[in-house]
């Protein structure tokens, strides 16, 4: 394996983290937002935390699958 596949793997790996960590982080600010009294302060950090993780999966799959012009 060439230091280019193995990067390429590396980046899927972590791709494949961070989505994983996207879907979990539905589970608690569903939960979160069932418990009372509601904690507003902290759905909105796991909301931000979600919004961050989706921009590194976007920049990481620009990575892995750059624009092509034609």
């Amino acid at each position: 394996m060439n230091d280019s596949e193995q990067d390429t793997d590396q980046w899927q790996q972590k791709l494949e983290d961070l989505r994983v960590e996207h879907r979990d982080l539905d589970d608690v600010i569903a939960r979160v937002a069932e418990e009372a009294p509601f904690d507003q302060i902290r759905v909105q950090r796991l909301k931000k935390r979600k919004l961050m993780l989706r921009d590194e999966i976007a920049r990481i799959e620009n990575i892995l699958l750059p624009d092509i012009i034609a």
